[in-house]
């Protein structure tokens, strides 16, 4: 027998669900929220590349793979979603992220605002186990 060939009918993706997600804008698609988060998204990774290789030449290559699968670990470990999210603490701790001050410590954590949209949680459950597709945690209104 032939297979049937399935035709999508998501029309414009999932990103475009104006109903769940909300409006989409053109803005933060051309532009990034600053010009100086690229540089510095590209000195902490550049700063990573370097401490990885630091660590092969001295240890040997096994290590920075050990650190890799460490790394994918601590970053499994989330709470359900729901109105608490999920800190990271170990990875964060693992990385040392723990130690930097970001803008979160002295401008308020964005999930914090009136105008963000509080989580869905079967929604947020629907998608980390496949079920359902798009963002877990919806936007800003």
């Amino acid at each position: 027998m032939e297979s049937q060939k399935k035709i999508a009918h998501e029309i414009g993706g999932v990103k475009n669900d104006a109903l769940r997600f909300g409006l989409h804008g053109v803005k933060s698609d051309i532009i990034g929220s600053h010009p100086l988060e690229s540089s510095y998204e590209s000195e902490k990774k550049s700063k990573e590349e370097l401490k990885r290789t630091v660590i092969a030449h001295a240890y040997g290559t096994a290590l920075p793979l050990k650190m890799d699968m460490d790394r994918q670990i601590l970053s499994r470990f989330q709470r359900p979603p729901g109105p608490i999210p999920s800190s990271m603490l170990g990875l964060e701790v693992y990385t040392g992220a723990v130690d930097d001050f970001g803008f979160e410590d002295y401008l308020n954590d964005p999930r914090d605002s009136e105008t963000f949209k509080p989580v869905d949680f079967h929604h947020g459950m629907e998608v980390r186990l496949g079920i359902s597709k798009g963002p877990v945690y919806p936007s800003f209104m």
